[in-house]
């Protein structure tokens, strides 16, 4: 079993890499994405939160075990993106852990609302963390419906 370590956001070039890797190895290879896809501008724009859990810090190289991202949409709004748990750590509670992170970030940010795009197969966990549909959204590399959901704070 893995002892994971605190959430936090990645901090060095190694823990950058693992947080990308895991985004990739779950979100996008699956479905014969490029790599690089599992990267976007936003990662980079100021306000951006990036949430990372990893197996061992002390691990070489650095394994993530669950990641995710808040990206402030609108004045008081952020947007969770590109949740990931690795399979081996599903269903542990570490998906809950990123969560309850950037939700603090958020409402430390001044954020009162949280908007997100969840896959089909993911929309219970979200509503276990308090999120509820708003609306169908878009479909995912044409095969994987999505819906808007969201949480005030």
């Amino acid at each position: 079993m893995f002892q994971p370590t605190a959430v936090h956001p990645p901090r060095t070039p190694a823990e950058w890499d693992a947080y990308y890797q895991l985004r990739y190895a779950v979100l996008r290879q699956p479905w014969q994405q490029p790599p690089g896809s599992e990267r976007v501008p936003a990662d980079d724009e100021p306000g951006t939160i990036h949430a990372l859990l990893l197996a061992d810090e002390a691990a070489e190289p650095l394994v993530a075990l669950a990641v995710g991202m808040l990206q402030p949409t609108a004045a008081h709004q952020g947007q969770v993106r590109f949740m990931a748990v690795a399979p081996q750590a599903a269903g542990t509670g570490l998906g809950r852990q990123i969560m309850t992170a950037l939700e603090t970030q958020a409402q430390a940010a001044g954020l009162t609302e949280i908007v997100l795009h969840s896959r089909e197969a993911a929309v219970g966990f979200y509503q276990r963390l308090g999120y509820a549909v708003v609306e169908p959204s878009h479909t995912l590399f044409g095969v994987i419906p999505h819906f808007l959901m969201r949480k005030l704070l």
